[in-house]
This record gives C-alpha cells, structure tokens and sequence, in this order.
C-alpha cells in the first residue's frame, strides 16, 4: 500500500542496524496507512489447516474490497463460491449446491474485528493489543493482535504487512479449537477507483433453480 510512504512507512524511516518498531507504534502506523485506503483488489491463496476437522484445505480466488463495507470475495478451487457484501447485507453465493445466503452485514458490536478491519470500520490501536514476535521474516512485519474483547471467530490476529510500503500482504487468524486459517494476498492494487456497483449482487440473474435463504 503505497500511501505517503515518506511519512507513514516504518520500512522507509528504518536503516540498517535500526532497532524495530515497538507492537504499539506498528500498530498506529499500519492503522494510519490502511485508513488512507479507500479501496483494493487483490489475488489471495487461502489455507484452513486444524481444527474440528484436523484438515488441511486449501482455495484460491481473488478479492475486491471497498470502504465503508464492500467486499467481493470469488473462490475459485475447492468449493466455488461468491461472498458479496454490498453495504447492507452479505450474499454467500454457493453455484454448485444452488444455494444463495442471504443476511445483514452485522453491525459494528457484533462483526469479527478482523471483518471490521478489512471493511474500515475497525481500528487496531482501539479493538487489539499488539505484540512482534522476536523472529521476523525478512521484508516483512507480522504484527499479532489479540482482541480486547473476545471474538468469537478468533483467538489472535496476525496482519503480515510489507515493511517498507506497509501493504497489506497476509492475515493469520487462530480460532478457539487451535484451526489456523491464512490469508496470502499477491498482486494487490490500492486506489483503483471501485465503484459500488461493483459489489450489487443481482437475484435477478441466478438460476431458477437456486434456493434463497435470507
């Protein structure tokens, strides 16, 4: 995310043989930078490994999100789906099972912080504490986040984020039963210019023999 970088990228302020920054002071600047987003696309390869289950599942597909509360996620391996959030309400669109779920987007006290995050509405500084693992992978900060308030669809948040342009470049999100699920996002464009047209999920269009569940 290439956002003022002069001003907000810890990466472009720390030399070689520089300390790095502490949890608290990343977590202000990857805030800082992402709220100067006001939109991104993106490829992602998705692993959900643990759990329940104790499998390993793996998708891939690509995302558009737009603030305030706009995303299109299309998965393109394992299980084919779209989940559109178009503002209001969320459409988790299953083609192979001819299904459409339909349900409000859940207001700010009952998202996931990490939802709330990616969509703009959350904020790092205020929802998280912050900590840095000692062995960072080099390019890159993973900032691990434990929400203030207990979430109920994840134990720790880690963002991976470039360090010299702070994009935004993976998600790690641990769930109560120890299941990891990891976000890896290549490709990213910020400040393409989508519109909200772009995320209209239109009924109309399916086919008859889909189910709609609201």
């Amino acid at each position: 995310m290439r956002l003022w970088l002069a001003v907000l990228g810890f990466g472009v302020l720390l030399g070689p043989g520089q300390p790095a920054p502490t949890a608290a002071d990343l977590a202000r600047q990857v805030q800082a930078h992402y709220t100067g987003i006001h939109d991104f696309t993106a490829d992602f390869a998705q692993t959900l490994k643990g759990g329940v289950t104790s499998q390993t599942v793996n998708d891939r597909g690509t995302v558009r999100i737009k603030k305030p509360g706009r995303m299109l996620w299309d998965y393109a391996t394992s299980q084919k789906q779209r989940v559109v959030a178009d503002g209001t309400d969320i459409y988790i669109y299953l083609p192979e099972d001819r299904k459409l779920y339909v349900t409000p987007l859940p207001k700010a006290d009952e998202a996931s912080k990490a939802m709330l995050f990616l969509s703009g509405r959350g904020d790092l500084t205020r929802d998280f504490t912050a900590s840095l693992d000692g062995d960072q992978p080099p390019g890159q900060w993973r900032l691990k986040l434990v929400p203030k308030v207990p979430d109920s669809d994840f134990t720790t948040l880690t963002l991976v984020v470039n360090r010299a342009s702070l994009s935004l470049e993976g998600l790690i999100t641990t769930d109560q039963t120890g299941g990891v699920t990891t976000y890896a996002f290549s490709k990213l464009k910020e400040n393409v210019g989508l519109k909200d047209s772009d995320f209209v999920f239109d009924t109309r269009r399916l086919p008859k023999d889909v189910e709609v569940i609201r």
